[in-house]
């Protein structure tokens, strides 16, 4: 082939690449680089009902709100990693996380037993972490400039808890059950502590790691006759539980926290479960009004309803976005350090409310609700009944 004849055949694949492009769109879209958003959460295993609602819920945040970033010149994009649920799965995942440098900020966990750990790895680099479901104090109170979280706590959530128990259920009496995980047994802990300085009688406080068999579980508490029964864990494993608990006689009302709250609880457990109450930091998408067009949105792209967390996830990544935008002033490439410190800056009334930090990287006020049980239909789930609603501000930092 001549040179004259490759030029010419150059010349006219370039000009059919250019008539591709479509009509308005910047040629340079990607000429400043590529800045990833990581998600981590369940995506496979028990847990992935919620894991795969913060990982959606992100990604319907970037797609709405990449457009001012596209126009500095960068490509935006999301890179799920799933976590499994599992503290030593979350840190390897942590450390590919760090070690890709076009990622900026990372949303996640579902787990604190996941988070805390993979959150030390985040630290060495000063890379930003929003937590859209991560209530164990801890996750905040170590003080690190890079953890953040747009829910509330375990040190309140479980003192709601015992509070609705001992103030609107008229208990006496509880028996409660945890799974053994960071979260599980620490807003356990935080009910027990509660409930025993309101006067209600603990029966018994034990940690379990069983999936399938309760028995050896549920004939002492069937023994001890409690009026509560209290689960700190989640619904993967509550679910079994509760139902061999109804099945086996006992009569008690169950209760737990916002482990418990996702539509798969009663596909799992079915009848056993309506009727029974649980705190959350989330609740499903009807509690905020301005979700509405965020749930639509939802099921028309993915073709289900989002699970809790998801709004949370959503709101996360749209902060994480604007404090990305506010680092790329100029039109240079944001620094890790440089997105980290400008989160701490951003108020936003998002579609679960105004989030703003406090130093430890808690919102300064957040809501906490009491939620009923009304259907053993999974459908329905996000018609639940809001029994009470609280905002509460964040503890202080203890010394």
């Amino acid at each position: 082939m001549s040179t004259r004849l490759i030029r010419a055949v150059c010349a006219l694949a370039v000009a059919v690449a250019l008539a591709l492009v479509p009509a308005g769109a910047p040629v340079d879209a990607q000429g400043k680089g590529t800045i990833k958003i990581a998600t981590q959460s369940p995506l496979s295993g028990g847990q992935a009902a919620l894991g795969e609602g913060i990982k959606l819920g992100a990604q319907l945040a970037v797609e709405k709100f990449k457009g001012p970033l596209e126009k500095m010149g960068f490509r935006v994009e999301l890179v799920p990693y799933d976590d499994q649920a599992k503290p030593d799965v979350g840190v390897a995942n942590a450390r590919n996380i760090i070690a890709d440098k076009e990622i900026l900020g990372v949303i996640g966990h579902l787990n604190s037993g996941v988070a805390i750990p993979s959150s030390e790895v985040y630290k060495e680099v000063n890379l930003a972490m929003i937590s859209p479901a991560n209530t164990n104090p801890l996750v905040t109170d170590r003080g690190y400039k890079n953890v953040f979280r747009v829910c509330g706590r375990d040190d309140v959530q479980g003192v709601v808890g015992s509070e609705f128990a001992h103030g609107t259920l008229k208990v006496k009496s509880v028996y409660i059950i945890h799974d053994k995980t960071t979260y599980g047994q620490g807003v356990a802990e935080f009910f027990k502590a509660d409930a025993e300085k309101k006067g209600i009688k603990i029966l018994g406080f034990e940690g379990t790691e069983e999936k399938s068999n309760f028995d050896p579980i549920i004939t002492p508490i069937r023994a001890r006759n409690p009026d509560l029964i209290y689960f700190g864990g989640i619904y993967e494993q509550a679910g079994p539980f509760f139902k061999q608990a109804r099945e086996k006689g006992v009569k008690a009302r169950f209760m737990g926290p916002d482990g418990l709250d996702s539509s798969d609880l009663v596909k799992i457990a079915g009848k056993a479960v309506v009727g029974m109450y649980y705190t959350t930091v989330a609740g499903p998408v009807t509690v905020y009004p301005e979700a509405k067009q965020f749930a639509e949105e939802f099921k028309k792209k993915f073709g289900k309803n989002p699970e809790p967390f998801a709004a949370q996830a959503y709101d996360a990544t749209v902060i994480l976005l604007k404090a990305i935008e506010a680092a790329a002033k100029g039109g240079k490439m944001p620094t890790r350090d440089a997105v980290t410190a400008a989160i701490r800056d951003v108020k936003y009334k998002g579609i679960t409310g105004t989030v703003e930090f406090d130093d430890k990287g808690d919102p300064k006020r957040a809501l906490y609700f009491v939620m009923q049980v009304v259907s053993d239909d999974p459908e329905k789930w996000g018609e639940n009944k809001e029994v009470k609603r609280l905002t509460i501000a964040a503890p202080p930092l203890k010394k």
